[in-house]
């Protein structure tokens, strides 16, 4: 059997930390339902990102369906900073007390992947990148790494199941295993070329026998395959100097007219390596950095009790608005109970924490994945440096 919890587990409040069960059994004992008001927000982010990128509402949406609550939350894909308020739940306690570990579960690993694509996108300048970290997950989980990945910006996903649920055509090219099983890289790409649908483009995995260089020139010269790119998948203990080593090829391919041969790398990609390689990349393929990424690390806590401010220390009390300036971009956090004002350069300021459901009834329609992705990259483009 697999090691995972079943979704009806998940809904009937099973996945709970043990202290919140036990919770639950003084507070009916002694009768104590309190109209609460919790708020999820992070204190800090990971690796010290000045931003994070807000994921897994849907999911929390189809967990609470049947709640008698009501949430006001960012939208997926929105954009936001440390101690901003991005989600918040009214009801009686004893109502979502056993949902608090799945919620938290639910947002701080989609933000964390979501916010990582995000980096990676930003960082390749307008290329394309791929997710292609799945493989390093537990399965039952590769769907919601993919999509949040793709939410997050990368322009496709690995997986077959994934690019159902984001409803696009998973992205690949082909594995050493196909080459090794031919023997030789050019028989084996043009086995593919043969066999596999021309509306799939043709990448050459170039890094199996021999040195990259070498093949490169190989797969090119093979007019029977309308070769779009070759990718690079270079083992870390045979790169030396991986820039240089591309730079090299994509000087041997100009040379000889294969300027239009798109050259993509893969395999153990970091932040870091991105400012350099983008010389000489026009694609990326991202594995473990995405699909590992830190969690972003969102705490719940209740900040209004019976319509009064209360909180822990720490935390500041009393439900919240989050004022967004469209014009000039300017956020600002002020109480709940504070009328609309006007920001400093005229516009008024948009609460983007907005209702979403509100006892059973769910106030927002369903964005595709798509759509969240796209109004992401917008953001990223206008709104947004690392």
């Amino acid at each position: 059997m697999f090691h995972t919890a079943k979704p009806e587990e998940i809904l009937k409040g099973v996945i709970t930390d043990v202290y919140f069960e036990r919770t639950m059994k003084v507070l009916k004992a002694k009768g104590i339902n309190p109209l609460v008001k919790a708020e999820f927000i992070a204190k800090s982010l990971p690796d010290d990102y000045k931003w994070a990128v807000m994921a897994g509402l849907e999911e929390v949406l189809y967990l609470v369906k049947d709640l008698p609550i009501k949430i006001r939350s960012l939208r997926e894909g929105t954009i936001f900073y440390p101690y901003e308020p991005v989600l918040e739940i009214e009801g009686r306690y004893q109502d979502f007390c056993v949902f608090e570990t799945a919620i938290l579960g639910l947002i701080c690993q989609a933000s964390g992947i979501a916010t990582k694509a995000a980096r990676f996108k930003k960082l390749a300048d307008g290329r394309l990148v791929a997710s292609f970290g799945a493989r390093r997950m537990h399965p039952v989980l590769a769907p919601m790494i993919e999509r949040n990945a793709y939410i997050g910006g990368c322009d496709g996903v690995a997986v077959v199941k994934s690019g159902q649920i984001i409803e696009e055509e998973p992205m690949g090219t082909m594995p050493h295993a196909l080459i090794l099983c031919f023997g030789s890289t050019v028989e084996a790409l043009k086995a593919y070329n043969e066999v596999i649908e021309p509306t799939v483009k043709r990448v050459a995995l170039i890094d199996t026998f021999i040195d990259e260089k070498f093949e490169a020139l190989n797969v090119v010269q093979m007019p029977e395959v309308n070769l779009y790119a070759i990718r690079f998948d270079t083992p870390s203990s045979r790169r030396g100097n991986f820039y240089r080593i591309i730079e090299e090829v994509r000087w041997e391919l100009n040379l000889r007219g294969y300027g239009h041969i798109k050259i993509f790398v893969s395999g153990g990609i970091t932040e870091a390596d991105m400012q350099t390689l983008n010389l000489v990349v026009d694609a990326y393929g991202i594995g473990t950095a995405i699909s590992n990424a830190p969690v972003i690390d969102y705490s719940m806590d209740i900040v209004e009790i019976d319509g009064k401010p209360a909180a822990k220390r720490g935390k500041w009390s009393g439900s919240k608005k989050l004022n967004y300036c469209a014009k000039c971009k300017k956020r600002k956090i002020i109480p709940y109970s504070e009328k609309p004002e006007a920001c400093d350069c005229g516009n008024l300021y948009e609460d983007i924490l907005i209702p979403v459901i509100n006892n059973k009834e769910r106030l927002i329609p369903i964005e595709k994945p798509a759509q969240i992705r796209q109004r992401l990259l917008t953001a990223l483009l206008t709104d947004i440096t690392l």
